[in-house]
């Protein structure tokens, strides 16, 4: 080869090498902050639909675009360490997965990387938007309605249990979402219940407070929603079949579990536009100007074998109105 063909094939390869690491610099990368474990189902279901919604707005992780993923496994004091990790990382976006811990901990930890939040309650509230239809700052995102769906969950519950005058309520006092209990007492006030506040942010906890709640004569539980008790519902639909307490989740995956009832916001539909979100960022959209959605789509599953283990009939009424029903 001649000593000029080399040169030109060798200056070729140099600019063909420029242009590729231009190309892999440009890709942008998403932030993944997750309360959750890798491992946890709904895990998947949560990864699939957000990669949908990706998919719609033209981005497919690993062709052009890449993702950071941090899990915190259940352990809400590693998110602000996590959440900082990617913002040195200077990641093009953040998506915070499993709720209000993974939220306030992106938020504390930048004011500048555009942020969507997935299944938080009252996001104005608890300060992390300035309002529903202008969010202003970085945040946007989706509400989950966890909190407002809660009088109709006791409602269902009292329904179930008419005889009953007691009811409990299990929250982890490590999640900052579970400080709407108070709608839960007015509701109970309604309805002529007493209400037994419980809280367990440990196994052993979620031991004690069923073991509290057989003391108490407990006649039903109603567990909120949070990543750490999803993680542990195999636990619970044990031991609610020990104890022989009527209880009701709002996550349809208790329901799949064994739980006797679930009524919630459909999760997939959720998420996938979460992913539509955040491509509509990636291509330029201002998370100020994305108004915070809320789910427009409500799932109520019950469980007729659990209710036949425990004795239980189901009225026709709650049957009528179920979206599933596991036989």
């Amino acid at each position: 080869m001649r000593r000029r063909d080399f040169v030109l094939l060798l200056a070729g390869a140099m600019t063909a090498a420029h242009a590729l690491r231009a190309q892999q610099k440009a890709m942008p990368v998403i932030g993944w902050l997750s309360g959750n474990s890798p491992s946890a189902n709904p895990g998947d279901l949560v990864r699939n639909t957000f990669h949908q919604g990706l998919a719609d707005t033209g981005y497919v992780e690993g062709q052009n675009l890449a993702i950071e993923y941090r899990w915190a496994d259940f352990h809400y004091d590693r998110l602000p360490a996590l959440a900082a990790d990617l913002v040195s990382r200077k990641v093009d976006l953040i998506i915070t997965i499993g709720g209000t811990p993974p939220a306030l901990a992106a938020k504390n930890a930048t004011s500048a990387i555009p942020i969507v939040f997935s299944d938080v309650g009252a996001p104005v509230e608890i300060g992390l938007v300035a309002s529903l239809a202008r969010p202003g700052g970085n945040l946007t995102g989706f509400s989950n309605l966890n909190g407002e769906l809660l009088p109709k969950l006791l409602e269902l519950l009292c329904e179930l249990v008419p005889q009953a005058t007691v009811i409990a309520v299990l929250i982890n006092p490590d999640n900052a979402a579970h400080g709407k209990g108070y709608i839960l007492q007015e509701a109970a006030r309604a309805k002529g219940v007493k209400l037994a506040v419980l809280k367990a942010s440990t196994e052993t906890e979620i031991d004690a407070a069923f073991a509290t709640i057989k003391q108490l004569q407990v006649g039903g539980l109603l567990v909120l929603a949070d990543a750490f008790f999803s993680r542990r519902r195999a636990q619970f639909v044990t031991l609610a079949a020990q104890h022989a307490v009527p209880t009701i989740y709002q996550w349809r995956i208790f329901a799949d579990t064994g739980g006797l009832v679930s009524y919630s916001s459909n999760q997939s539909a959720l998420f996938r536009e979460v992913g539509v979100y955040a491509g509509r960022i990636l291509k330029g959209a201002k998370s100020a100007d994305l108004p915070v959605q809320q789910p427009t789509i409500f799932e109520l599953v019950v469980n007729l074998k659990t209710a036949k283990a425990l004795g239980l009939t189901v009225p026709p009424s709650i049957l009528a109105r179920a979206d599933e029903v596991i036989e």
